[in-house]
């Protein structure tokens, strides 16, 4: 039996890697299951899959947790620190779907195992790439993208030469927004901003495909795990979100990956890697289909694409700045607090101000976990100052 984890259980994707655990019980051994306030759904799913251990990131939810999980046998904690201890615990194979830089710290500690780590958390690389990769090299794990743009990448690239690579199509669907009028794009709230035409997923990644963070968080993701030069990694609007990423070889040939809008498929892909394992997804009837769509994106709609562009040509401390900004820009949105566009305008103001400041050394060199820790911390407090300079 494999030795698994899961690291942000009771989110989307987690949900879903739950769901295809609980499919072949018999397969896996659980370790840890970690979660943030729904204790009841954590409590749950650890029964069900008979886990050593349910943590909780929020310490006062562990009151809640223990009284739902008294008798089981199944232990229980709480907190930052219970984090890092569950994800010490040796596994074969550990979700890593903890929302946001919070997910990285848990991740590094995981790929001490030596197993794989099976990378949903856009975060980690996005924060702290050449850290992740170093690590995984040092310690002989295996890192396995579960975004399904990363993945079909990865799949397109089995038995291939990496340096035969042309350039990397990924896609994008637009979000809930594309087809707004720009100028009505102000006025759009949280409801219209969370209803994505294709994508089940969780709000905040579902307002940030509307708002495009989602996909120039990717693309910094491609360069990082890859190690794709940026001037090769393009974007293409599709909004039916069946091609999920293509790549484009020296000999003009392009392999592209085509599958129905399930993040199981990527999830399983990862799970079951290096072999293929029937899955309980949708096959596609291209007949029906009939027709793809794609045309190129406005950088004046969604302007964190040409941003990502800019903190990739940086390298350094941008992604860790970029990424907490854009968090931040998010709370605020969500809040009410700002409109919709002003979240690209928060984040382009705090990476100008980190640019102006800054004297990055070799923009892809290794930056020690404190110090990107300590750039988040930075760009959270300029994004906070410069929230009353929005629309000046």
């Amino acid at each position: 039996m494999r030795r698994v984890s899961v690291f942000g259980a009771t989110g989307s994707i987690g949900q879903s890697t739950i769901d295809l655990l609980k499919r072949a019980p018999e397969r896996y051994d659980v370790v840890a299951l970690t979660g943030g306030r729904n204790v009841a759904q954590l409590a749950r799913d650890a029964i069900d899959l008979k886990a050593e251990i349910a943590v909780t990131g929020f310490e006062e939810a562990l009151p809640d947790l223990r009284a739902v999980l008294a008798g089981t046998g199944i232990e229980v904690a709480a907190g930052d620190q219970a984090l890092l201890e569950a994800a010490d615990r040796p596994t074969d194979w550990c979700m890593s779907a903890i929302v946001g830089a919070a997910g990285l710290a848990p991740g590094l500690r995981a790929l001490r195992n030596g197993g794989v780590l099976a990378l949903a958390n856009k975060e980690s690389l996005v924060t702290a790439g050449p850290l992740l990769m170093a690590e995984a090299r040092k310690y002989g794990a295996t890192i396995l993208p579960v975004d399904s743009e990363h993945s079909a990448v990865f799949q397109a690239l089995v038995g291939e030469d990496i340096q035969a690579v042309e350039r990397v199509i990924i896609t994008a669907s637009g979000g809930a927004l594309r087809d707004w009028p720009l100028e009505k794009l102000a006025t759009a709230t949280v409801a219209q901003a969370s209803a994505h035409p294709n994508w089940d997923m969780g709000q905040r990644i579902t307002i940030d495909s509307a708002s495009m963070f989602n996909k120039a968080m990717e693309i910094i993701e491609t360069k990082e795990f890859f190690g794709i030069s940026p001037d090769k990694i393009e974007t293409l609007v599709h909004p039916q979100s069946l091609v999920h990423a293509l790549v484009g070889f020296v000999d003009g040939g392009l392999m592209a990956h085509v599958g129905p809008p399930d993040m199981r498929h990527a999830i399983g892909y990862a799970l079951n890697w290096p072999n293929r394992a029937e899955l309980p997804v949708e096959r596609l009837d291209l007949a029906k289909i009939g027709r793809l769509e794609f045309q190129d994106p406005d950088p004046v709609r969604w302007p964190a694409l040409p941003l990502a562009g800019e903190v990739m040509r940086r390298g350094g401390a941008s992604g860790a700045m970029f990424n907490a900004a854009k968090e931040y820009a998010l709370d605020l949105f969500i809040a009410g607090e700002i409109g919709f566009q002003d979240m690209a305008q928060l984040v382009t103001k705090v990476l100008e101000r980190h640019w102006a400041k800054s004297a990055e050394g070799h923009k892809d060199a290794v930056i020690p976990l404190d110090d990107v820790f300590k750039a988040d911390q930075l760009a959270r407090r300029w994004a906070r100052e410069a929230v009353p300079l929005l629309r000046k």
